[in-house]
């Protein structure tokens, strides 16, 4: 879609409010703004429009606060409060209140933005020593309660739930997920992102997210990190915020209006931790890679797509896309060409002060997407790829220069993205000499399937004794990077696939395991199983 039809925001707030004589045809948007392409579900005359596939706007007054999610970090509460789109007439006011003593206590009030209908709430000097109460409040009937749970200092495991890919190819709810994630209680809820598939109605999906997932993050703390789908791309090199101009994105940069650019990652981002340095990228996007200590264990927050250069036009193009590698003769040092980036010099510079602070607690990267190429066939089966540009085992140098400060760090890696589960030992210079990386599998896996098959279909060196799985052990990925297959999941598996991963991270013995629970199971019964291969327990050092 080409950038002229994407949207100019400009905010206008009504000169005209409490004019009650107006009927609701002639109420004005409070966004005043070309009628465009983004969110329009959720802007201008929103109340007009007929009912949607994505989620129902027009709820009862008594129920505009959708949702909150926060966390607490240097005894500092971010919580972001999410609205349903409201009326001209509404007030744009928002009410944080705590409960002591049995007494609802309100400490703080925030405006609502339009773009997008949220708002965060910063309260400082947070004590973190108990559970508290919270309730977000607008007018007089709407609110939303949830709890801020203490630091768990005192436990000697911490678990995180870690979920991504929340495809729109199934719009209904998530049951099956928040009962087993409420049951297992974990700590912390991560979703790495793709929280969205309606790439140009991000308010509307973001909020049916919200709808589905709230019940796991109502009560506990939560980080959401946006990926490509969520800001409208089916890829994203987002190369320091430059404009996009080719279709599929692969020059590099975003393809749509920086300011819808922002509302998502306000959405999304603004109850993450301050970030590690705020200065925007080009467009004024902003970034939010920082770090949450949370009960002994320290985790980075990495934004592996923002900084990465796109392919066209800076390598030789393989194929008949600018990403995409089908000739496996070709000579891979061949991409990795000088000033190519991953993460970028900022992110390294904070990785490489990350790992160097708080030695005593256990380390977790968490990123979007691996850091290798995990993954042959795309799609469907007669869809096989030599190498993937999407994933981050390009460009080489910038892979090497990230695993090198995670294993330094000491550090394990969690993402998402690829739809395919994986626990893969990184190699940097030599086999099994990197750290830990879990992908975890897609919430609904009926999108993009993915396969681990090597062509050969032949069993690597030093395989998993512990598993039938057929192809584990050493192997090169397509950009001949050292990569050591310990478990994978394909489509064939339980649930198509799909699932969610739980890591528990054992402080005593400075171990993780990794768990990975199908979609379709239910671990309250005793039968339960998880995928073939898991779980599996590794050091953290």
């Amino acid at each position: 879609m080409k950038r002229a039809l994407t949207l100019t925001f400009t905010i206008a707030l009504l000169l005209f409010l409490g004019c009650n004589e107006k009927t609701e045809k002639e109420r004005i948007s409070p966004v005043s703004a070309p009628f465009s392409e983004l969110d329009t579900l959720a802007i201008n005359d929103w109340w007009n429009r007929g009912d949607n596939p994505i989620v129902n706007l027009k709820v009862g007054r008594d129920s505009v606060v959708a949702f909150g999610i926060y966390t607490v970090s240097n005894n500092t509460l971010k919580l972001s409060a999410q609205l349903y789109p409201l009326y001209p007439e509404e007030t744009r006011e928002v009410r944080l209140e705590i409960q002591e003593n049995g007494r609802w206590k309100e400490i703080q009030k925030q405006k609502i933005n339009d773009l997008g209908w949220s708002a965060l709430f910063r309260v400082e000097n947070w004590d973190t020593s108990q559970d508290t109460k919270y309730r977000i409040r607008h007018g007089e009937k709407a609110h939303y309660e949830g709890l801020v749970r203490k630091d768990p200092t005192d436990k000697s495991e911490i678990s995180m739930a870690a979920l991504s890919c929340n495809s729109n190819k199934d719009r209904g709810m998530r049951e099956n997920y928040v009962r087993n994630i409420n049951h297992q209680n974990p700590d912390l809820i991560f979703f790495a992102g793709d929280q969205s598939y309606d790439h140009t109605e991000h308010t509307a999906a973001w909020l049916k997210f919200g709808l589905q997932f709230k019940e796991t993050f109502r009560d506990r703390p939560a980080i959401t990190i946006p990926d490509d789908h969520d800001i409208g791309q089916g890829n994203l090199w987002g190369e320091n915020g430059k404009v996009s101009t080719s279709p599929g994105s692969p020059d590099g940069g975003y393809t749509y209006h920086p300011e819808y650019v922002k509302m998502v990652e306000r959405c999304q981002t603004a109850h993450l931790p301050d970030p590690y340095d705020p200065t925007p990228v080009q467009q004024g996007i902003g970034v939010y890679y920082t770090n949450l200590v949370l009960g002994g264990v320290d985790f980075a927050i990495l934004e592996d797509r923002k900084f990465k250069s796109g392919p066209e036009g800076k390598i030789p193009q393989q194929g008949p896309r600018p990403d995409h590698i089908r000739n496996p003769d070709y000579d891979p040092a061949s991409i990795d060409l000088p000033g190519l980036k991953l993460l970028g010099e900022r992110q390294l510079n904070f990785l490489d002060s990350w790992g160097d602070k708080n030695s005593e607690a256990l380390k977790v990267v968490l990123s979007q997407t691996g850091f290798c190429g995990g993954a042959h066939i795309h799609g469907q089966k007669t869809n096989r790829l030599h190498a993937d540009l999407d994933s981050n085992g390009w460009p080489q140098t910038g892979r090497k220069k990230a695993l090198e400060l995670i294993q330094k760090a000491g550090a394990i890696h969690i993402a998402g993205d690829q739809h395919l589960a994986t626990v893969i030992k990184q190699g940097i210079n030599e086999f099994g000499d990197g750290p830990w990386a879990f992908v975890v599998p897609a919430i609904v896996n009926d999108y993009y399937s993915r396969w681990w098959w090597p062509e050969d279909e032949k069993m690597g060196a030093h395989p998993n004794k512990n598993t039938t799985l057929p192809w584990t052990g050493d192997y090169h990925d397509g950009f001949n990077n050292k990569i050591t297959m310990m478990a994978y999941v394909n489509p064939e598996s339980p649930s198509k696939g799909s699932g969610y991963g739980l890591i528990r991270l054992n402080k005593n013995t400075k171990e993780a395991t990794f768990e990975c629970w199908p979609r379709y199971v239910d671990v309250t019964k005793e039968d339960a199983v998880q995928f073939e291969g898991w779980p599996m327990t590794v050091s953290i050092e």
